[in-house]
Formats: structure tokens, sequence, C-alpha cells
């Protein structure tokens, strides 16, 4: 248990990286004498670069030991960190950020690591910290950071970085178990085969990507569109008050790792239609009364994060069960479904909001979580891998431990 707090504490103070230049953009283009518009593509360059990380870094946990290949990423991104702290030059400002997007992957090798570590009937619980782990990043980077920035310098922000990065790699150094590699005669060019070798012959992970992309939109549509909401009629709030909600999101991301032992119990796939069937009602009540109540608001936010971090959780649970020995490919192909359905809920999201209204752009995201549904329940819980619609196998709730799988055998032998 301990292991897997300090690798959601890694997840979330790694992560963080990605975020801390989005509240200090105003100050960025004053310090390097530019227009807003110049240093607002800062923050598309730190993503770029993490889904370039995503896709040619991440993978490389299942042919090289992780132990040293998350101590060598931490390193980079903390020596890279400095030069951003230091430089007078927006160019290479940016591209510094690019590169530490990119090697600010360690929580997607984490991930696979802490599914590895753990035995199969606790695999949930275990998954579900360091995924807290990395949406608490998300949320603290934002406040932490304009915060500092607003009380000292931009450049404060970045000593931070250095020093928080520098604390991950000494606790990395210590802890990290050197756990052996799973696939010693896979190739570099063998991971990216591999990969689109499981998109097409697995049915499985084709219906989880399509879950996680369409769900990674409506939750990235949430957050971008309720500033609008907030910041317009009939609530007018401040910058401030709208990122209090940001504690709302904290409280409901902190309250799912309470539930994991719940979920190490129910087959996943019966948790992720669940979750998704909640996420779907909180999301009615925000198209019903988000535009004319803040508390409708307010129970929305905390619904919709504590149940999409139960999604994700199941879904990643499955996504581990089709292989042991390729879950870092695997945890790979999920989170670029997460990458595309962010750009997907950004884009879309902001101009239906901004053309057609609040309850508008809520309802084409609730049609998206009956898409969701209707994905997830075209095979069932049990279905066997290379089917792509059934429910053979029967609609079992709970997991059979494995201690109760012996017991028949050892009844047959008396």
């Amino acid at each position: 248990m301990l292991l897997n707090v300090s690798f959601g504490i890694a997840a979330t103070l790694v992560v963080a990286n990605l975020y801390y230049c989005q509240p200090i953009l105003i100050q960025l283009s004053a310090s390097f004498h530019v227009t807003y518009d110049e240093v607002a593509s800062i923050p598309t360059l730190v993503q770029a670069g993490y889904g370039i990380g995503l896709l040619f870094i991440a993978p490389l946990g299942d042919m090289l030991r992780r132990r040293q290949l998350i101590l060598l990423l931490v390193m980079f991104s903390t020596t890279l960190t400095i030069g951003l702290a230091i430089t007078n030059n927006l160019l290479v400002f940016e591209l510094i950020s690019f590169l530490i997007g990119m090697t600010s992957v360690t929580s997607q090798i984490l991930i696979p690591l802490a599914a590895d570590l753990a035995p199969p009937a606790r695999r949930g619980s275990a998954i579900s910290v360091v995924l807290s782990g990395s949406l608490l990043g998300i949320l603290i980077a934002r406040v932490l950071s304009g915060i500092v920035a607003n009380f000292t310098s931009w450049r404060i922000v970045y000593c931070m970085s250095i020093g928080i990065q520098s604390i991950v790699m000494g606790g990395a150094y210590l802890l990290l178990p050197d756990y052996p590699v799973k696939n010693c005669d896979l190739s570099y060019l063998g991971i990216f085969r591999s990969m689109a070798k499981y998109i097409v012959t697995e049915p499985l992970v084709s219906q989880i990507m399509l879950t996680t992309w369409a769900a990674s939109a409506c939750y990235t549509n949430w957050w971008v569109t309720l500033t609008f909401l907030l910041g317009g009629p009939p609530y007018y709030y401040s910058t401030m008050t709208i990122g209090l909600f940001g504690l709302v999101g904290i409280l409901g991301v902190v309250t799912v790792p309470f539930f994991g032992r719940l979920l190490d119990r129910i087959v996943p796939w019966w948790s992720a239609v669940a979750a998704t069937v909640l996420i779907l009602v909180f999301q009615a009540v925000q198209t019903g009364a988000g535009g004319i109540n803040v508390a409708a608001v307010a129970i929305s936010c905390f619904g919709i994060d504590v149940f999409r971090q139960t999604q994700s959780i199941s879904l990643s649970t499955l996504m581990f069960g089709i292989s042991e020995t390729a879950r870092s490919r695997l945890n790979a192909l999920m989170v670029l479904s997460v990458f595309l359905g962010q750009i997907t809920g950004t884009s879309v999201g902001s101009h239906v909001f901004v053309g057609y209204g609040w309850r508008a752009d809520s309802a084409l995201f609730m049609v998206m979580y009956v898409f969701q549904l209707a994905v997830l329940i075209l095979r069932g819980p049990h279905c066997p891998r290379n089917r792509w619609f059934g429910y053979e196998g029967g609609l079992e709730l709970w997991k059979i431990l494995p201690s109760k799988q012996s017991q028949p055998i050892a009844s047959r032998r008396h």
C-alpha cells in the first residue's frame, strides 16, 4: 500500500509539469514582451510533446527496466526545467516546454507497473491510487502555479518545480523496485506493430479505446465550458470563485480510492457500465439546471469527477487483463484515446457552447455518454476475447476470487 501511495504522489508531482504554464500566460507575455496570442501556443506545445512521449516513450516500459527508465525521464525533465526558469528567449522557452511534455510521461509508466506489482485481487485499488494522483496533478498544478506567480514571479514557479522533481527523483531512487524486463526479445519497431495488431485483432481493445475517447471528450468539455458558464449570465463569477470549483473536483478525485476494495470485487465491465450510467444522470442534472442554479453545477461537478474516475479505473483494469506482458503498450493506446478525446472535447465543446449555449452543449455531450454506454453493452462482461459482439459467458457481477476458484478442486480431491 505504501508503494502505491508513493506511486500516486509521484504521478501527481510529475503530471503537474504539464499544467504549470496555463495560469501564468499573461505574466509570460509581459516578461517576453510579446502578445498574449504568441504565448498561447505554449500549453499546446506542452500537450503535443506529451502526446509524442505517450506514443514513442511510454511503450518502452514493455522492453526496458522501468526503474532506470523512470529515473532517466525524471532527470531529463528536471534538467530541462532549469532552462525554463532562466531563459529570456520565447523560442527557447517553447522548445523546452515541448521537450518537458515529452519526458513527463512517468505516470503512464507507473500505472502499468502498479498493475504488475499488485495481486489480481487488489489490482483495481492499485490503479485507482495512481490514477487519482494523475488527476490531482492536473488540478493542483493550476492552483499552485497561479498562487505562487501571483505573489512572486513565474520563474519561481519553475524553481519550485525543479525542487519538486528533485524530490521525486530521490524518492524514486529509494523506493522503486527493479522489476525485470518482460519482453527481452521485443524490438522498438515491434512495439508499434504489436500495438496496431492489438487494435485490429482484440475487440476489447477497440471497445475500450472508443469508450475512453468519448469519455475524455465529455470530461474535457465539462471543465473547459464550466469557465464560460460560471463567468457569464446568470452567475458572473470571478476567476477566483470559478477556481474554487476545482476544489470540488479534487474532493471527487480523492473519494474514489476509498472504494477501491469494492471495485476489486466487481467484474470491471459492470463497474464501467454503472459509472457511465451515473455520469449520464449527473450530466442530465447539468443539462436541466446548470445554467439556472449553481447547486446543480456543484452536484454535477462532484458526481462527474467521482464516476469518470471510477469508469477510467474499470476500463484500465479491463485493458491490463488482456496481456500481462504488454501493459505499457496497452496503457499507451488507452492514454492516446484520452489525448484524442481531449482535443475533441475542447474544440467541439467550445464551438457548440459559444454558438448555441450551455444547454445545447450539455445535451450534445449527454448523447456522447449514451454512445459510450452503447459501445460497452455490445459485448457482455464475460464475452470471449475473439468476439466483437455477444454475451457468452453469462452476466456474473462479482469476481471469482482465487481462493474460491480452488475450493471446487479441493473438494473433488477429497
